[in-house]
């Protein structure tokens, strides 16, 4: 695989764009380096710990075999509500406390284990084009071949697969609709938190566009859209605004209704990647937002009329 650098993923290291972006596990990144002509930059051998710069030719060179890529994700049969799939990508609706894929106390309740029993009968390979906090639900997209995983990640870089959430906000965005454009860091001392900073703060572009659909003077229900895809990106520029996330113990406070923040992907659109046909794809609103937004905008709220809003 050959993958010219953009500045999305210039500035982070090799490791990090294997894991963060791409889903290889510790044991897919072992079996990588120890590839002859494994790793190569602008054609020329270089580790893991490489630094991407923008323009850089990354090219990738591994034997394409399903039957020992994964071996770390075992089949469970979990219930999973797939949304959309053919031999190319799947969709999914990811349920709350579900995480992603299989770490140090998630080993067989993740995304990949439901999906590796779903497709149990043929040899899986879990391609992740996009990730969910675990508190998140929503939809998220896999990429079923390694051809389809490339052209997805191309059409993410391209910024044309557009993913759209709803949140439930502990305020009122002074401005209906709009968008909110800052820079963002990690957080010193942290590896999860991340914080907004000035321009030479050392943080990078973050930009989400947005519009209130519910509003009861004190709280709000919103349809956010990610131009940029910064990891807490809608979490941290919300709180930003003075209006976090309804229970996000992160950056804001807890809340008495629902035990997660208060934020679902519920609309994923992009180009098929292989028929180039456009996909519009939907998720259902969890019960644990509709009680939540029951509660706050009363009758003006349905889960139905989300849809038709947006």
């Amino acid at each position: 695989m050959t993958v010219e650098v953009t500045s999305d993923i210039a500035g982070i290291t090799i490791r990090e764009y294997l894991r963060g972006r791409l889903g290889y596990s510790s044991a897919m990144l072992k079996k990588l380096k120890f590839t002859e002509g494994g790793i190569t930059v602008n054609g020329n051998f270089v580790t893991v710990r490489h630094v991407l710069t923008e323009g850089e030719v990354l090219s990738l060179m591994s034997e394409d075999r399903d039957d020992d890529v994964s071996p770390y994700i075992i089949p469970y049969d979990l219930p999973i509500d797939v949304v959309y799939e053919d031999s190319h990508i799947t969709a999914v609706n990811k349920p709350p406390y579900m995480p992603a894929h299989p770490s140090f106390g998630h080993r067989d309740d993740t995304v990949a284990n439901a999906l590796a029993f779903r497709y149990k009968d043929s040899p899986y390979v879990f391609r992740p084009v996009n990730r969910l906090d675990r508190d998140t639900s929503g939809i998220m997209l896999t990429a079923n071949t390694r051809l389809a995983s490339y052209k997805m990640y191309r059409l993410m870089t391209e910024g044309r697969i557009r993913k759209s959430y709803i949140a439930v906000l502990d305020g009122v965005p002074e401005v209906p609709f709009g968008e909110i454009r800052s820079f963002m860091r990690r957080k010193d001392g942290s590896v999860v938190e991340r914080e907004e900073c000035d321009e030479d703060g050392g943080g990078k572009i973050a930009v989400t566009e947005y519009k209130t659909l519910f509003s009861n003077g004190k709280r709000s229900l919103v349809l956010a859209s990610p131009i940029t895809g910064r990891t807490h990106q809608l979490r941290v520029q919300f709180a930003g605004i003075g209006c976090p996330i309804t229970g996000d113990t992160m950056y804001g406070s807890e809340s008495d209704i629902i035990k997660r923040q208060a934020l679902h992907a519920i609309k994923t659109e992009f180009p098929h990647p292989e028929s180039g046909d456009p996909l519009v794809l939907y998720a259902t609103v969890p019960e644990d937002i509709r009680k939540t937004a029951e509660e706050y905008f009363g009758d003006d709220f349905s889960a139905e009329k989300i849809i038709d809003m947006i």
